[in-house]
């Protein structure tokens, strides 16, 4: 990934060169709220997430999968900065946008679900949720396997969640499934892997002191 100074001299040039609401230079734009947000600096990403939604929605009308997906980063922007409730009701388009695209099992609208999933729980809606992130699971596990990436972050989600509402042992089941599926396609000492395990020793230690 370029650095911030980078990106924005890009922009700079293609704004020049291109336009300010060229795909290119929207892409560019992305980029760079992606390197801002990894930064700290959420304002200034909401802001270029904000343009690039109203850039491609100009561009591409409100259905298209990369106006969809750009709502998808600002949701996350927003939900960063504390609107929860605005973070789920921009999520819950970017699934019925990519369910309506794609299909209800398609890898990005299982993607958009488990995002909303997280913002439904953190919204106090731990039910909800928990049957979000299981038809999720679900259908990763059919359509790409339970080693998948997206199949072992959804069920680390689900662990997570079941962690907090006081279901421990059924959290240490998940997470130990989620241990073994990057081990099995990462390797042990992969940081996911090293991260997952030390979260599933953490629960442990508290489960059998």
């Amino acid at each position: 990934m370029p650095s911030i100074a980078e990106l924005e001299a890009l922009i700079g040039e293609r704004e020049r060169s291109l336009g300010a609401a060229n795909p290119e230079t929207l892409t560019a734009m992305l980029d760079l709220a992606e390197a801002l947000w990894n930064d700290g600096q959420l304002h200034r990403a909401r802001q270029l997430e904000e343009v690039v939604v109203a850039g491609r929605r100009a561009l591409y009308g409100e259905a298209h999968a990369d106006t969809l997906k750009a709502l998808g980063k600002l949701a996350v922007s927003v939900g960063q900065q504390g609107d929860l409730a605005e973070a789920r009701r921009l999520q819950q388009r970017v699934v019925a946008g990519m369910r309506a695209l794609y299909g209800a099992e398609a890898r990005d609208t299982l993607r958009a679900t488990n995002n909303l999933a997280g913002t439904v729980a953190a919204l106090g809606d731990a039910f909800a949720a928990y049957a979000m992130l299981e038809e999720t699971i679900a259908a990763l596990t059919r359509e790409y396997g339970e080693d998948d990436g997206d199949t072992l972050t959804a069920l680390g989600n689900l662990a997570a969640l079941l962690w907090q509402c006081g279901e421990r042992e059924d959290a240490c089941v998940r997470q130990e499934r989620v241990v073994e599926g990057l081990r099995h396609t990462r390797g042990a000492a992969d940081p996911a892997t090293r991260t997952a395990d030390a979260v599933l020793q953490s629960m442990l230690r508290e489960v059998m002191p």
